[in-house]
């Protein structure tokens, strides 16, 4: 007992021990937790109607709101929810009760709208000349399907925070790439312009982000949870549009009418008008940039608010009609527009928008954060990019259910084998325990971190990484017993001399694993890029924190 006290009151097992508390709380397991957890809402579905708010994007899976039952008939996981949506008929109503709320609605009818390859004449209104003229539009035919219709994607409710990749909870991939060379700026405002796309058209389990092969091709990888290959490639293959609108007029659209966003501290950034100041019992702050848009659109804006009246306020107050933004078609942000602008053509505008928080801190981050949005926004449809799909890759709820299955049984037998083997070599419980503890202690920590950090996910590339950071922890840990058994076999040299030596091999093999994993970032437009993550994360764990509390265990347990 006296040796088990002096191991729990090290300060390395300590250390190692808060860390895993920590971990265990990220990861949040709760193993049995039933219930359909919702993955995504359609706009303007009965669903959203409602009240239910779609999922903020990269959100831990365990504050996911999850439907525990419907007319009060308990759900269980994702089947059951659609076999008793499958019994219902349109427009009856709906009991939706789920973990944070009650919500009531009446059920719709799916309608399938498909191109029938015909063009038919339209009649729309030309604002630049103030008439009627006909164009031709592509034409669709809506066929009632009979099918009910919420308009909520779900999934089996999560047992815990690890977020799995796409080769574990399917989903489909697409892999863009710029029709031409683009600056890196210009990618990034790409990325930003399709994670906004993605957000508005209800789409939050997703992961946009830059990847490049070792030839320096940029892409952009997307992957979507939940999603077919062709709502993704239908989503994707089109630029985007953007309209702001005066009731329902279009004043200017993305492309040929916004001429320039800035995005520099030289026209955007804090309003020195209204410095950030108490508001209520927290903190208000406005940001500002400047837009520049077309002769023709500073017309139409003047023609339109030169018939609306002032409504006083603060600052001058505010016209009596907002200007709303549309993506797509899809209702996103209304703004005041100043009296400045009544009946002017300005070119140059100045938009200017809010935050609100508990500290001037978080209210000058979430005015910063509605400002690059709505940068963002503007810019849709006049990124000087165009992107082609170059790749794209689906793969079935089911099969990544099987996936994890087989994942999870090899690593549990793989573990199992070690432990037999290292106890068969030394036949000691001072060196096989705690080398079965370090293991577990690694992985553990691990899927800590990637439960904390915002948009990693566990998927195959991830678990060969764990794979790899296990099999190098056991080695380095063989190494360790071997020569603290062969120093006290031959009393060569004290546990700690030899122990130094342990960690002398240790330290050169961990710096060779790292220069390994470096050409990896890159590899394959970043497929590997996982791995590599995973694997220099995992042997910096076991390097400076696991093997050195195994090598302090054995070492007092072996005295």
């Amino acid at each position: 007992m006296g040796k088990l006290k002096k191991v729990f009151t090290n300060w390395r097992i300590i250390m190692l021990i808060i860390l895993l508390v920590l971990s265990l709380w990220a990861i949040n397991p709760q193993v049995g937790r039933e219930g359909a957890a919702i993955r995504a809402v359609e706009k303007n579905s009965p669903g959203e109607l409602s009240g239910i708010s779609n999922p903020l994007p990269n959100a831990p899976p365990m504050t996911r709101e999850v439907i525990i039952s419907l007319n009060n008939e308990p759900i269980k996981n994702e089947k059951e929810y659609y076999e008793y949506l499958s019994q219902l008929t349109p427009n009856v109503t709906l009991q939706i009760k789920t973990n944070k709320d009650i919500y009531r609605l009446t059920v719709g009818e799916k309608i399938n709208r498909t191109r029938t390859g015909n063009l038919i004449n339209e009649t729309t209104f030309d604002n630049e000349t103030n008439t009627t003229k006909t164009i031709q539009v592509p034409e669709y035919s809506e066929v009632s399907t009979g099918q009910p219709w919420v308009g909520l994607r779900v999934y089996d409710a999560p047992t815990t925070n690890i977020k799995k990749g796409l080769d574990l909870q399917g989903g489909t991939s697409v892999m863009l790439a710029p029709e031409e060379p683009v600056s890196d700026e210009t990618l990034q405002l790409a990325i930003d312009n399709l994670k906004e796309r993605l957000n508005i058209y209800g789409l939050s389990d997703t992961t946009v982000r830059e990847a490049s092969d070792l030839e320096d091709n940029k892409y952009i990888k997307i992957e979507i949870a939940g999603a077919t290959e062709e709502e993704v490639t239908k989503l994707l293959g089109s630029q985007g549009k953007f309209e702001s609108r005066i009731g329902d007029d279009v004043i200017f659209t993305g492309g040929e009418d916004v001429k320039f966003v800035c995005r520099s501290p030289e026209c955007s950034g804090p309003d020195p008008r209204t410095p950030c100041g108490k508001s209520g019992e927290g903190y208000a702050c406005q940001y500002y940039f400047q837009i520049s848009v077309s002769q023709d659109a500073a017309k139409r804006q003047a023609a339109k608010t030169a018939q609306l009246d002032v409504v006083p306020g603060q600052q001058g107050g505010y016209l009596n009609e907002s200007i709303d933004l549309y993506l797509d078609d899809e209702f996103v942000e209304t703004l005041k527009i100043s009296p400045d602008l009544k009946g002017k053509e300005a070119t140059d505008i100045i938009i200017t928008l809010g935050g609100a928080g508990a500290t001037k801190q978080e209210a000058a981050l979430a005015a910063s954060q509605e400002m690059k949005r709505i940068q963002t926004i503007i810019q849709t449809g006049s990124l000087p990019v165009k992107l082609k799909i170059v790749q794209t890759n689906q793969i079935s709820p089911l099969l990544g259910q099987n996936f994890l299955k087989n994942a999870i049984l090899l690593g549990i037998i793989a573990l199992l084998a070690v432990s037999v083997v290292i106890f068969i070599r030394y036949r000691k419980w001072q060196i096989s325990i705690p080398m079965m503890v370090t293991m577990l202690s690694e992985v553990t920590l691990l899927l800590g971190i990637a439960a904390i950090v915002p948009g990693w996910t566990i998927d195959l590339a991830a678990i060969a990484g764990i794979i790899i950071v296990v099999g190098t922890g056991v080695d380095s840990q063989i190494v360790i017993a071997d020569e603290i058994t062969r120093g006290e076999r031959e009393r060569i040299h004290g546990i700690k001399e030899m122990i130094k030596r342990a960690f002398f091999i240790i330290m050169a093999s961990y710096f060779t694993t790292i220069v390994a994993m470096i050409p990896l970032f890159f590899a394959g437009a970043g497929l590997l890029k996982g791995f590599a993550v995973t694997t220099i994360i995992g042997i910096s764990f076991g390097t400076f924190i696991t093997r050195p509390a195994y090598a302090k265990a054995v070492e007092i347990l072996m005295k």
